[in-house]
């Protein structure tokens, strides 16, 4: 069980900036880990694959909303689905979803919510490193509440996951909608109460190019080296609660940690719910108002 103590302000800034430095290359790699992936032996399934998706929920219930019905409007027989969400168990804005979809029965979905502590979620590493060492999954794939699973992508990932055996696979190419403001008729449309909603394909479109790297809710990782590995399991650091929600610099040293940046494979229609303001921030500070204004700048 995770030590629920949260680090100091100044520790966690030298420990941040002491993994960053690391990570970078300044330091082995073995050091830092307790399992080689280059011994872990890895399956090479073939057949319906069981596949577990596993997303962090801190307030974006409208978010949510959008995914999960994703798993329901474009329901693939082609995978044994695991829908795994880290939320908190007094989260007004993300429990109501939870409610609706865990009564709704879908074939070849189960859901599987979990509440942690809400200094545990605001370490998304502590959630994941959960979900990769107890998976049962033959792929486990790491994302956030903002994506959505359209039409053809989990059917053609079926396809595309038989009989590999990479550590970590991901979208080559991405969708997302134009970066939507606070008042946007979709964010207001998920913001009314959980049910079955849909964004039409067309509002999504390609943006950043082609992706060189298995980054952030892109990261679709061989359940052999999930169990065996975790998600920065060796490094405590990641494993510490904290006080306020943490930027995700773990995810670069999971890619480190396992040996790869992953292979890009032609997953289509991974969606992406782009926003200006970040729910999880609070409204109308200063650093809320910068974001905004950094987001919009990088829109352009």
């Amino acid at each position: 069980m995770t030590n629920l103590a949260t680090l100091s302000p100044f520790r966690e800034k030298l420990l941040n900036l002491f993994y960053r430095l690391a990570v970078s290359g300044a330091l082995p790699v073995s050091w830092f880990r307790d399992v080689d992936p280059a011994t872990v032996e890895k399956a090479k399934k073939t057949g319906k694959l069981k596949l577990e998706i596993v997303s962090h929920c801190w307030r974006y219930g409208h978010f949510l909303n959008y995914q999960l019905s994703s798993l329901v409007n474009h329901r693939t027989d082609k995978l044994d689905i695991t829908m795994t969400v880290f939320h908190v168990a007094d989260d007004e804005k993300v429990v109501p979803v939870l409610d609706y979809f865990g009564r709704m029965e879908v074939p070849g979905v189960t859901w599987n919510w979990q509440p942690l502590s809400r200094e545990q979620l605001f370490r998304r590493g502590i959630g994941r490193n959960l979900a990769a060492k107890n998976t049962d999954a033959d792929w486990i794939w790491f994302t956030d509440a903002d994506i959505i699973f359209h039409q053809d992508c989990l059917d053609t990932l079926a396809d595309l996951l038989q009989g590999r055996d990479d550590g970590l696979v991901h979208p080559r190419i991405g969708l997302g909608t134009s970066l939507l403001a606070e008042d946007d008729e979709i964010l207001e449309r998920g913001k009314q109460g959980p049910n079955l909603l849909e964004i039409p394909l067309d509002q999504f479109h390609p943006y950043g190019g082609p992706r060189p790297k298995a980054k952030g809710p892109h990261q679709i990782t061989h359940g052999d080296i999930a169990r065996a590995c975790g998600y920065c399991d060796a490094i405590k650091y990641y494993q510490t609660p904290a006080e306020r929600w943490m930027k995700t610099y773990e995810d670069r040293a999971f890619r480190w940690l396992i040996g790869t940046h992953g292979t890009p494979l032609d997953i289509p229609n991974v969606c992406q719910i782009r926003h200006i303001v970040k729910g999880r921030y609070k409204k109308d500070s200063w650093w809320t108002k910068v974001r905004k204004f950094i987001r919009k700048s990088q829109d352009s």
